[in-house]
C-alpha cells in the first residue's frame, strides 16, 4: 500500500522519475468549487515524492507551467510546496494536494522541483506533464 492508501496497481496518475525521484501526480476536477457558466474550473492534484536514492534531499522551489484549452500559458514559480520545503529522506515519501483554477474546461500541467542533495548539490526534479480534464467531458490529448 502506499501512503494513499492504494496499492501501486490502482495509482490512477502519471509519473516520472528523476535521479531516483519518483513524482507521482494523480489530479481531480473539482465540481463543487467549478463554475463553468463563469469561466471557472477548478482541479486539486495530489502529489507523492518518494526518495528512492541513498542520500537525504530537500525540495527547495517549484516551477510550473499551466496551459489551458486556449493555448494560454500561466508560470508560477515560488519557494516550497504547501508552505514546506521538506526534506525526504532514502525510503520516505512526501505527500501534498494543491490546486489549480483555468477559466477554460481543460488544460494540462507541467513542471519541476529544485531538489538539494544533503552535500549541497542540486538538480530539477521533473513533474510528469498532468491532464485537467472535466469527467463528463470526451478524453483528449493535449
Amino acid at each position: 500500500m502506499n501512503a494513499a492508501g492504494m496499492s501501486d496497481e490502482e495509482f490512477q496518475g502519471y509519473e516520472s522519475t528523476t535521479r531516483d525521484i519518483l513524482i507521482r501526480v494523480e489530479p481531480d476536477y473539482m465540481e463543487d468549487e467549478s463554475e463553468p457558466e463563469a469561466g471557472r474550473f477548478v482541479w486539486s492534484y495530489t502529489i507523492e515524492i518518494e526518495n528512492h536514492g541513498k542520500r537525504p534531499v530537500q525540495l527547495m522551489s517549484r516551477k510550473w507551467v499551466i496551459t489551458d484549452a486556449m493555448g494560454r500559458q500561466e508560470h508560477v514559480q515560488g519557494p516550497g510546496v504547501v508552505g514546506e520545503q521538506p526534506v525526504i529522506e532514502p525510503g520516505q515519501r512526501f505527500r501534498y494536494t494543491s490546486g489549480a483554477p483555468l477559466s477554460t474546461p481543460s488544460g494540462f500541467m507541467q513542471g519541476s522541483y529544485e531538489m538539494v542533495i544533503a552535500d549541497g548539490e542540486s538538480f530539477a526534479a521533473i513533474i510528469p506533464s498532468f491532464s485537467l480534464d472535466r469527467p463528463d467531458d470526451v478524453a483528449r490529448i493535449h
